[in-house]
């Protein structure tokens, strides 16, 4: 299923030029708008798009304002953003992405979380033993939802497993997690809340309690970011995020004569340029052990 898809790389990672674009049968498309959401007719199988492979700390992410959404190293204050080490984790602890054709949307208060959207595809942490790339199309199914709360907006986490993994079979809703890979969920918890002390802003605050939420919950939220997408990519939601692509229906849909994609980068792909030692030191977040 996932033999379409491919990546074109631009420069040289950890650096600002640094891109990947994901491409289709050899086509740059936009990870945002072009992949579909649902891999099968059921809807019970989930493309996910792989923004940060697990155990690394450039936060990479879907760009909402560039043509084509490629995947990009975040900023900040004109740095490169690097996720820090918050002892014991390294880096990420889970295959951490984005389902594309989702949007948290920020003109919408969450009845339960009373907070608006933050304005990007849904997050997704795919937690099965092999480790993706960035740029990756991997299928997943739904284990459920966390939802942090990140500086006032609402930040879903969807809980998902690989197809492929071993554990596939025996991971089918939340409960099952807690079951077969005990501490996961806490570990996920204690993660998100921690991760930013490091950058000197204050833990991270979840609602409910911090509890996940069953697979029930988790695809009502994935329909209800799915029908907000619709809204935007129809232009019925006004909006500065970029919305080319080639293939849904709306006004950035473009073909490939076009010059918003002939203008596109062609794969450049260099050697990672090397990361300042200091990305890998340890923090030590009193209070917090696992």
């Amino acid at each position: 299923m996932t033999s379409e898809y491919g990546t074109k790389i631009v420069g040289a990672a950890n650096t600002f030029e640094h891109r990947v674009f994901i491409s289709q049968n050899g086509k740059t498309i936009s990870g945002f708008h072009d992949i579909p959401l649902f891999a099968n007719e059921a809807k019970t199988i989930l493309n996910m798009v792989v923004e940060v492979p697990r155990w690394t700390n450039a936060k990479m992410e879907i760009s909402k304002g560039e043509p084509f959404n490629p995947i990009i190293q975040d900023t900040k204050k004109g740095k490169l953003r690097y996720v820090r080490n918050c002892f014991p984790h390294h880096g990420y602890i889970h295959n951490y992405g984005a389902f594309p054709q989702t949007w948290e949307d920020p003109n919408s208060v969450h009845p339960e979380t009373k907070a608006r959207g933050d304005n990007d595809p849904l997050d997704v942490c795919e937690i099965g033993e092999a480790v993706g790339h960035t740029g990756q199309i991997k299928q997943v199914k739904v284990l459920g939802i966390m939802a942090l709360l990140d500086e006032g907006e609402t930040d879903w986490k969807v809980i998902v497993v690989d197809v492929n993994d071993p554990m596939a079979s025996r991971l089918n809703d939340i409960e099952d997690v807690e079951r077969q890979l005990p501490g996961l969920i806490r570990a996920t918890n204690e993660w998100f809340r921690i991760y930013k002390i490091p950058d000197g802003k204050p833990e991270n605050q979840f609602a409910f309690s911090g509890e996940a939420k069953n697979k029930k919950y988790a695809i009502e939220i994935i329909h209800e970011c799915h029908e907000a997408w619709k809204r935007l990519i129809s232009g019925q939601t006004a909006s500065e995020i970029s919305l080319l692509n080639l293939h849904a229906d709306g006004p950035g849909k473009v073909s490939t004569s076009d010059p918003a994609y002939t203008s596109l980068p062609q794969d450049s792909r260099k050697p990672p340029a090397p990361v300042d030692p200091s990305i890998d030191k340890w923090f030590f977040i009193s209070g917090h052990a696992v």
